[in-house]
């Protein structure tokens, strides 16, 4: 059996926004099995300064994340799409085994098969030390809150 994951390329622009919110909710879950399934078996990323390559290494990279990476809360918003490509912005929240709280800024890149499967995830990340106070993500978004943008800062 082919695996595949729609919606599938070429992207409009609410499949893109329906990748784009499945992406946020498998993360969500924070369960590395399951978020796997998106990507290719070959599929490689580039995740900061680190270079992993199948679903082996993924669901490994996954476990080691959520294990220092508590409580982690995550928001994706759509920045741009083109035939089987689409761009994103992020924000995560999380805290640290000492209970300092992150807010972490990025931007990914994916490239996907005509099945739907990620074949390829670029990712630069930025972190910034936050108070509990000044948290924003609690948990899953609330489905009354899919599509909407998420703040610069």
């Amino acid at each position: 059996m082919t695996e595949s994951r729609p919606p599938f390329p070429p992207f409009t622009l609410e499949t893109a926004l329906h990748k784009v919110q499945a992406a946020e909710d498998a993360w969500n879950t924070r369960d590395p099995e399951r978020v796997s399934l998106a990507y290719t078996p070959d599929s490689r990323w580039r995740n900061r300064g680190e270079h992993i390559v199948g679903r082996d290494a993924i669901v490994a990279f996954l476990s080691r994340k959520w294990q220092r990476e508590l409580d982690y809360s995550l928001r994706k918003s759509l920045w741009d799409f083109h035939d089987n490509r689409i761009a994103v912005r992020f924000q995560y929240e999380c805290r640290d085994h000492t209970g300092q709280w992150y807010r972490s800024y990025g931007n990914e890149l994916w490239e996907f098969t005509p099945a739907g499967l990620m074949a390829r995830r670029e990712a630069s990340i930025n972190d910034v030390p936050i108070a509990e106070s000044e948290r924003r993500w609690f948990g899953p978004r609330p489905a009354s809150d899919h599509g909407q943008d998420i703040p610069l800062w």
